[in-house]
């Protein structure tokens, strides 16, 4: 077929829907659920997708008796009969999301071992669990947030000092829950799919240290308050390590990879050769975009690494770094990622991208990311836009917006992280 824009758009944003569709829980979750225990269940859980994943439970244990309480981001509840939902904030954690924690390893306390603990982990689940370690304020870890998104920091990064700064993350949440088994099942949105990096591991040992999480401070040259200092050069800092926790089985229902197989299968079925470069690419945004403007250059140009009308998929999350004295605009590594790619390709013919968060929100914007074709450049221009400049002020979603190519879907209610999509006609 003739790959004019409209069909180009239609086709990209099928992928990226049936990507988002396969990690959906209600489609995953029931296949992975283990057998009903001869005591009490009680399912508690953080997330983007802990509202969706309960109910998703309720629907598939319609006979057996629950009772528990999960943390979703603000927005992302939905009808619930046996199971609590509560809303807190994310990326920067708040007040309720500290008292949803604590609430949770209240219910996880004084269980027995024909009990069983159900717990339901998805991406964002970290900021969602904000109960600070015994010395740390909540400002404290909301400094430290804050500092860690706009320093560049990879989340495994990331999430190895959050861990260290709780008192439920980093497999702290299970060993509470002994001598009840506990039984973790998850949605996958970090890059690797390690279980001690998504949502912070609330569930499982935790094989970093806080020698790391001091280090990973000091690389970043982020000042802790002194809370958070003196913390972190105590011993009770330490989590529980590989081999603590026997009691606690971890499953995976939904991945980055499982979803690019998804988006691969909807490419073939448009008549598209699909390629998956990988479900773990990590750096900086814009930088990236460079990377896959010269992939999608040779496959348009030589037919390599394979021939066009083709596909190239790539997941995995990318950072974008905010100087310490900008004033930057509003946009998220999908756009970020995107203008890149645009300016790299400078309007080359016949290649038409979208890149979006699994989630349906780029960062903190309210899409999920956007689209590019080949005269997005011009067309900024002729709206007196100037791309590089917007770059440099991180305003990407500002010049899409303008364009009216972003791509909003609301929140999916799962997380497998970001989804990039590029179409060589």
């Amino acid at each position: 077929m003739a790959w004019e824009e409209k069909a180009a758009r239609e086709v990209l944003r099928a992928v990226f829907d049936a990507a988002v569709a396969s990690a959906d829980p209600r489609r995953a979750l029931a296949a992975h659920l283990p057998a009903p225990p001869r005591g009490r269940v009680v399912v508690v859980g953080a997330g983007k997708s802990a509202a969706l994943m309960a109910q998703a439970v309720e629907a598939a244990w319609p006979e057996v008796s629950l009772s528990g309480l999960v943390v979703t981001r603000y927005g992302h509840a939905v009808p619930t009969r046996r199971i609590e939902v509560v809303e807190a904030a994310h990326p920067v954690p708040d007040a309720a999301g500290e008292a949803a924690a604590r609430r949770i390893l209240g219910l996880v306390r004084g269980l027995r071992s024909e009990d069983l603990v159900l717990a339901l982990i998805s991406g964002g689940g970290s900021a969602l669990l904000a109960l600070p370690a015994p010395g740390v304020t909540l400002a404290d870890k909301q400094a430290i947030n804050r500092a860690l998104l706009a320093s560049g920091a990879t989340i495994g990064e990331m999430n190895t000092v959050r861990k260290h700064l709780s008192a439920i993350k980093g497999g702290r949440l299970a060993a509470c829950a002994r001598p009840a088994p506990l039984v973790t099942l998850a949605i996958s949105d970090v890059p690797g799919d390690d279980p001690a990096v998504i949502a912070s591991g609330p569930t499982v040992p935790d094989p970093s240290t806080t020698a790391e999480a001091r280090e990973i401070l000091a690389r970043y040259r982020i000042i802790p308050p002194a809370g958070v200092a003196a913390h972190l050069a105590g011993a009770g800092a330490e989590t529980p390590k590989p081999g603590d926790l026997p009691h606690a089985a971890f499953q995976l229902i939904a991945t980055p990879a499982l979803a690019l197989a998804a988006a691969a299968a909807r490419a073939r079925e448009a008549g598209l050769a699909p390629l998956i470069l990988g479900d773990a690419l990590e750096g900086e945004s814009r930088e990236l975009g460079t990377v896959l403007a010269g992939i999608a250059t040779s496959v348009r140009r030589n037919g390599l690494p394979l021939a066009p009308p083709a596909l190239l998929l790539s997941g995995g999350e990318t950072t974008v770094t905010l100087a310490a004295d900008a004033a930057p605009g509003r946009g998220g590594r999908n756009t970020e990622c995107l203008l890149g790619l645009a300016i790299a390709l400078a309007g080359a013919p016949g290649i038409f991208a979208l890149a979006g968060d699994s989630d349906g929100i780029d960062g903190t914007e309210d899409a999920a990311g956007a689209i590019i074709t080949p005269d997005t450049l011009a067309r900024a221009r002729a709206g007196g836009l100037d791309p590089r400049a917007v770059l440099a002020a991180h305003d990407s979603y500002g010049l899409f917006a303008a364009l009216g190519d972003l791509v909003v879907t609301g929140p999916t209610l799962t997380n497998v992280n970001d989804i990039r999509a590029i179409l060589i006609a």
